[in-house]
């Protein structure tokens, strides 16, 4: 179709010249707004504080002696699972926690594999998450494998 049997003048626009792109999404702009509202230096700090939660979580499972750490915390990620007594853990108990916390509906974590064998995994995202909810995690893996070990 030609700009003469569409109506606009020889030097008129193309409603694609004139917005955003019409032919697929435009899956910036969430970004974009994003940035825009908040700047860089809230986003930073939202950032940061859930890199250090991270951290948090990773000493609080090394204080456990029923937790083990599974990978390095590096930034937001930590992959853990439940070893009692330090005896490595189950995989079939991490993914029986998972579901269970899912199923209490108080937290979230995924499951994911390390070295092949399943782990739960805390990744933080979410600029509400608390220290309170980093209790609640822990506390909810121990009360559900303790449950699940003493089934064995």
């Amino acid at each position: 179709m030609t700009r003469a049997e569409t109506g606009l003048a020889a030097g008129g626009d193309w409603p694609c010249d004139i917005g955003p792109d019409l032919s697929r999404s435009f899956r910036a702009l969430k970004t974009w707004f994003t940035l825009k509202t908040y700047g860089t230096q809230a986003l930073g700090a939202a950032m940061a504080a859930n890199c250090q939660l991270a951290r948090v979580l990773a000493a609080r499972i090394a204080a456990e002696p029923d937790l083990e750490l599974l990978a390095p915390v590096a930034l937001n990620i930590v992959c853990f699972g439940y070893a009692p007594d330090g005896v490595g853990g189950d995989g079939a108990i991490n993914r029986a926690i998972v579901e269970d916390l899912h199923n209490a509906g108080r937290v979230a974590p995924s499951l994911t594999l390390v070295k092949d064998r399943p782990a739960i995994r805390a990744a933080f995202v979410n600029h509400r998450t608390t220290a309170d909810d980093l209790d609640a995690l822990v506390e909810g893996v121990l009360r559900f494998g303790a449950g699940h070990s003493s089934r064995r």
